[in-house]
């Protein structure tokens, strides 16, 4: 049985017997193995797991090793993905044939089995410390100009407790971003959203989708329109036609609060339908949200909730990070887990505080996304 961190390499060729040798020299080396008999079926698995490395036959039926190399390079989610060609042939204009297509190594079908698995061993080590080193030098660069997309600390609100907790996946900015943007003695507004990717790619985005953000907030006060869902409207307009941000979508969950009458004001694009802790009773309900994703189509037909918290309710806005888990190697999503857990935390008599040290702990080694929640306590 293969360990958590095992390398993970995806098999591919139409002799079912060097098929079984290579996968059981792989295995025996800790990797673990998936093999397939031609390159539909390996791009079906593809479709699910995404392995270290690629090692594909040439001469396959239906569809030959150049020809599936070329149907990864057009897909985003495989282009990257180390590929090394494997071959009885050796002729040297298919080699350049190949290597012209980014794979990484031809190697010949004659070579010893422990010297193919000692190639790629090599091979998965070498990319992974490459990436090791980017995502250091960004880290880095990111820390030099003060980048963020999370603030360090939650405001003071005057008659609510706000508070946060976020945690990137595998410790890398991603896609979930965060702002608290106080505009005058009476209205605050709290912004959470999620920019469909992972890691850098959807972060470089998050950006221009704050920026937007607080353009639109700043704009609707100057005019005294303090509708979330106007805002909103006013936000997904914009990306719709900013050619940059063509295809990238993004989720969001923004609530006004009003000081002065003591009441909330929450809008959603295609976020997770927030969470309403009802002291008196001791009950957690869903607070649904009308409003596609920004960045879907023009117009995101967003409504807006007004909520009236007593003393000791609470209010939960969330990315799909708390959600999402891995069982099995497989991705799944159960809402109604999440709920119940957190309503047996507030039902514990948990702070917060608390309730942040209780999903680092628990939630942070099978992250599978992002993490971010707000929370808003009313005094």
């Amino acid at each position: 049985m293969s360990s958590p961190n095992a390398k993970k390499v995806l098999l591919v060729d139409d002799n079912p017997l060097f098929l079984k040798i290579l996968t059981h020299a792989f295995t025996k080396a800790g990797f673990e193995c998936a093999s397939c008999p031609s390159a539909c079926e390996a791009i079906d698995y593809l479709n699910l797991n995404i392995p270290d490395a690629i090692l594909s036959d040439y001469e396959m039926p239906e569809m030959n090793g150049i020809e599936f190399r070329k149907v990864l390079i057009n897909h985003s989610d495989f282009k990257d993905i180390p590929f090394v060609f494997l071959s009885y042939i050796t002729d040297k204009d298919l080699m350049s044939e190949g290597l012209d297509l980014q794979a990484v190594d031809y190697v010949v079908k004659e070579t010893p089995v422990n010297v193919i698995v000692s190639k790629i061993t090599n091979l998965i080590d070498t990319v992974q410390k490459q990436r090791e080193l980017s995502v250091l030098e960004i880290k880095k660069a990111a820390l030099a100009l003060n980048i963020r997309t999370v603030p360090k600390v939650a405001p003071v609100v005057q008659g609510f407790d706000v508070d946060f907790w976020h945690q990137a996946y595998q410790d890398v900015p991603g896609g979930d971003f965060i702002d608290f943007i106080e505009v005058d003695d009476r209205y605050s507004y709290i912004v959470l959203g999620d920019v469909m990717g992972k890691k850098w790619v959807a972060w470089f985005f998050t950006f221009s989708f704050l920026s937007y953000i607080r353009a639109a907030i700043r704009f609707g006060i100057m005019n005294r329109d303090f509708s979330t869902a106007e805002i909103l409207q006013k936000v997904n307009s914009v990306i719709c036609y900013d050619d940059a941000l063509k295809d990238i979508l993004s989720t969001m969950s923004l609530v006004m609060v009003d000081k002065q009458e003591q009441v909330i004001t929450y809008s959603g694009a295609g976020d997770l339908p927030a969470l309403l802790y009802k002291a008196e009773t001791g009950e957690i309900t869903q607070v649904d949200s009308d409003g596609l994703l920004l960045g879907l189509f023009p117009d995101g037909g967003y409504t807006e909730r007004r909520v009236q918290l007593k003393p000791g309710d609470q209010f939960f806005i969330f990315t799909d990070g708390l959600i999402d888990y891995e069982e099995n190697g497989e991705k799944k999503s159960d809402y109604n887990l999440f709920k119940d857990k957190l309503l047996n935390m507030i039902e514990d008599k948990m702070t917060f505080k608390q309730i942040r040290q209780h999903l680092l702990q628990n939630l942070s080694p099978a992250l599978v996304d992002d993490c971010s929640i707000i929370n808003i306590n009313k005094q």
